[in-house]
């Protein structure tokens, strides 16, 4: 519906500025239904009104938010009752945003718990048998087994008897999953955790790493604020009379 058409006319160049976009944009943006259809004068020039341009403003603050893809669900469905649908798809991307927070919170207690692991050099010496690790870490030979199934730490396998066997690099990960599981973390995240602290070559990468993430989770976070302000705005005109 374009009942929030005002008596402000704009012109497609005035919504581009006002919405930091190209012309060629706005046209594919009203094309994609993210702003409602435009009127057009008896010459079929396009005549837009200030709903158009929340319209857009709500969509770049989403997609920097949400991703694209998702801006589109959201924006489109403000223009189609009922109004639940765009506040739901809203909710959504707000709580996939909550979900990133707790586990970067997540992220960070575990680079904690293993700031006093040796995770830099390893010795070809620092191969180990399931028992050896096992007497190493204070823990059960069956705890690394289960560790085994659950594909946090997979070691290698003798090619004649087929014992496992743990690399370096293994018994590096080994020691991470010990302190996390030490620092309570259950195994169903770490299975996420693990290959990421696994890419880290050093505590300090690790740091680097999850402060840019906290940064982009915040930016995002704001621009979804920013989304949902314009988005207001576009389902009060649409309700106009």
């Amino acid at each position: 519906m374009v009942s929030g058409l005002q008596s402000g006319v704009l012109r497609t160049v005035d919504v581009a500025r006002r919405a930091g976009y190209s012309v060629q944009q706005i046209r594919d943006l009203e094309h994609d239904g993210v702003l409602p259809p435009a009127t057009r004068t008896a010459t079929g020039h396009r005549r837009y009104g200030e709903i158009h341009v929340q319209s857009a403003l709500a969509y770049r603050a989403f997609a920097a938010g949400a991703g694209p893809a998702e801006a589109r669900r959201i924006v489109r469905a403000a223009h189609r009752p009922p109004v639940s649908r765009a506040l739901a798809l809203l909710d959504a991307a707000h709580a996939r945003l909550h979900t990133e927070r707790a586990e970067l919170r997540q992220a960070k207690q575990a680079a904690e718990a293993i700031g006093g692991e040796p995770i830099e050099d390893v010795r070809a010496s620092d191969a180990m048998s399931v028992s050896e690790l096992a007497a190493a870490l204070g823990v059960r030979p069956s705890t690394l087994r289960h560790w085994d199934a659950e594909q946090l730490v997979v070691p290698d396998r003798d090619p004649v008897r087929g014992a496992r066997r743990y690399t370096p690099a293994q018994v590096r990960d080994a020691r991470i999953v010990h302190q996390l599981r030490q620092a309570g973390y259950r195994i169903e995240p770490l299975r996420a955790l693990v290959p990421e602290l696994r890419r880290a070559r050093r505590p300090e990468e690790i740091i680097a790493a999850l402060a840019a993430r906290d940064t982009e989770v915040e930016t995002r976070s704001r621009a979804l604020l920013e989304g949902a302000a314009a988005l207001n705005a576009v389902l009060a005109l649409s309700s106009a009379p």
